[in-house]
């Protein structure tokens, strides 16, 4: 678990991660250099889950050695069904990270949203459902295993 005081906020006990594949933890399908090490480490402290459409076919490929769990999930309607596995695990104790438009509900329901910026942009709707909007999935993960840099951001 990872607990976190945010003055003037809430207190942050985040017991699961879940992650978009492609634009978050991949650009073109190819998983990012040292994303697989970050997650490795995390995991130590916070259960982390990969749900994806897998639009690339790539993605159980390239997670194997990272400790995580994957979830490919059908086409059609993909934030709803981001929304409920995160409601399933307990949105009250999860930490989201996405950037596309079918990470929105998934966000905005999580006890803390992470937008990652990468090659292929925010979604809009993304963007505003987020709690933190960080320019790298390195960087967010980074949030994680530091978190005064979370509360530097979200305290009041």
């Amino acid at each position: 678990m990872i607990e976190v005081d945010v003055p003037g906020d809430k207190r942050l006990r985040l017991n699961h991660l879940v992650l978009d594949y492609n634009g978050t933890l991949a650009v073109d399908g190819r998983l990012i250099q040292g994303v697989g090490t970050a997650l490795n480490q995390l995991s130590a402290s916070i259960a982390v889950h990969v749900i994806t459409a897998d639009t690339f076919g790539m993605a159980e490929r390239a997670l194997e050695g990272v400790s995580c769990r994957v979830s490919i999930l059908p086409k059609a309607r993909q934030a709803e069904a981001k929304l409920a596995y995160v409601e399933g695990l307990g949105a009250a104790q999860t930490v989201s990270m996405g950037n596309g438009r079918n990470d929105r509900l998934m966000l905005q329901s999580s006890a803390l949203g992470v937008a990652v910026m990468l090659e292929e942009g925010i979604a809009v709707e993304t963007l505003m459902a987020a709690d933190i909007v960080v320019g790298g999935i390195l960087p967010a993960l980074s949030l994680l295993s530091n978190p005064l840099r979370m509360v530097a951001t979200l305290r009041s």
